[in-house]
């Protein structure tokens, strides 16, 4: 068979060159290179929002999932010189990375000419990238927790977040949990919002204890349980973007809901192919994440309460 010639696409003011466009990226459903870029142009306004201005790890597969996984930080020699980047310190190696920094859709379509299915954002942006704006609340069953339990979870959560007098916006991991952004004043260190993070996940236990563990080691951990996974927010710690596809074999997304959807929503019916019309009806469910940043104060209050570590 002869191989498909490249395709230009055009984004905004970009012009992407995507090669080999019909490479099989998703071989149980034959999802292809070109089809995985549609989408993210389907979802556009919605994974640019999950990325703008973040420092962000690429997951990329350059066989297509069948092949192996790469885990980008750097941006490669010869990008284009429009591409936005920041420079990221890493203190246990004494590198830096120039990574890439989406700013516009153009970025994230050529990141996929790089082979990348899955992003992962840090909870920071570039104007401070050691002050996170984002605390993330990442819902992550046991095996034997099942789903029924996520949504269980979930509500508690909610009512948790309620009561501090924040907003949540949830979606869907992909997997088989749930993540809870919630936007923050961008004036705690990593290691602070972790602790609150931590102070959170303690409260969601207390009220569900036959539902949760914040139990640290996996031994340690009910099998029927949710684990409310706090280490999420500390620095480095990277989770696929709101709108990002997963590299499983059914093309799974990681999407957005409304609350008034927990009840309903259907993970695995998520995928690349059924997403984008769901974007078209509804629009993203994050669009107003950006609109409030909440306080952290009470959350390091009920830390220092438990005693909890610096």
């Amino acid at each position: 068979m002869a191989k498909a010639e490249p395709v230009e696409i055009e984004v905004g003011p970009r012009t992407v060159r995507l090669t080999s466009p019909d490479r099989v990226y998703f071989p149980a459903h034959g999802w292809t290179k070109l089809d995985l870029a549609n989408y993210y142009l389907a979802v556009g306004d919605g994974i640019v929002r999950a990325l703008r201005e973040r420092p962000c790890m690429l997951h990329r597969f350059p066989s297509g999932l069948s092949g192996f996984k790469v885990h980008q930080k750097r941006v490669p020699a010869g990008a284009p010189p429009w591409l936005e980047t920041v420079q990221i310190y890493f203190p246990r190696y004494g590198r830096t990375a120039d990574e890439l920094c989406v700013t516009e859709l153009g970025a994230v379509i050529w990141a996929v000419q790089m082979s990348t299915v899955e992003f992962h954002p840090w909870n920071s942006r570039r104007a401070d990238v050691e002050r996170p704006d984002e605390w993330r609340i990442d819902l992550d069953p046991m095996p034997a927790a099942g789903f029924e339990r996520v949504r269980r979870v979930a509500a508690v959560a909610k009512t948790v977040l309620d009561d501090l007098g924040m907003i949540g916006f949830p979606k869907t991991s992909g997997g088989n949990g749930l993540h809870i952004y919630v936007r923050i004043v961008p004036e705690w260190s990593f290691g602070e919002v972790r602790r609150a993070a931590l102070a959170f996940a303690r409260e969601v236990e207390r009220r569900a204890p036959d539902d949760v563990t914040t139990a640290w080691w996996r031994q340690e951990r009910d099998p029927r349980h949710v684990f409310v996974d706090y280490n999420q927010n500390a620095r480095d710690h990277t989770i696929a973007s709101a709108w990002s596809v997963r590299g499983v074999p059914d093309g799974t997304v990681s999407t957005p809901f409304h609350w008034s959807e927990l009840d309903a929503i259907a993970p695995r019916e998520l995928t690349l192919a059924t997403v984008p019309a769901r974007f078209a009806k509804l629009g993203d469910p994050h669009a107003a994440i950006d609109d409030v940043a909440h306080r952290l104060d009470t959350l390091l209050e009920w830390a220092d309460r438990d005693g909890l570590p610096e």
